[in-house]
């Protein structure tokens, strides 16, 4: 359990991240930052899967890079379905994804798959 919301707040700095340096994207307070994220995870969690299977052929032609436009739809369902985070244009939306995923690839060097944060020794 404590994997699971140390997830959720590195998910929620990166939308924080994404906010302050991506025009576009904007949220009403913290509480709502990490309703989005909640809603990001249950979202990346559920429909990508299935998003990342039914656009398999456009993935393969275009090297992986369709993967931004599924994870850009990912965060303009959040913004759709959760009125305290908004992203006004599809562009925003990718670049914010791109904020967001590096935020995560950043932050796992140092969280472990627990959750707990390693420091590793030589």
């Amino acid at each position: 359990m404590v994997g699971f919301i140390i997830r959720v707040l590195i998910v929620a700095l990166g939308l924080w991240v994404a906010a302050h340096i991506v025009p576009g994207i904007h949220y009403s307070s913290d509480e709502d930052l990490l309703i989005a994220a909640l809603l990001l995870g249950l979202a990346n969690a559920i429909v990508r899967p299935i998003l990342v299977v039914l656009t398999f052929p456009i993935t393969i032609i275009t090297l992986g890079l369709f993967l931004l436009v599924i994870n850009g739809l990912m965060l303009e369902l959040v913004a759709f379905f959760f009125h305290g985070f908004q992203v006004h244009d599809f562009l925003a939306a990718v670049l914010g994804a791109i904020v967001v995923g590096l935020t995560g690839w950043v932050a796992s060097w140092f969280i472990g798959p627990s959750g707990r944060v390693e420091a590793y020794r030589r």
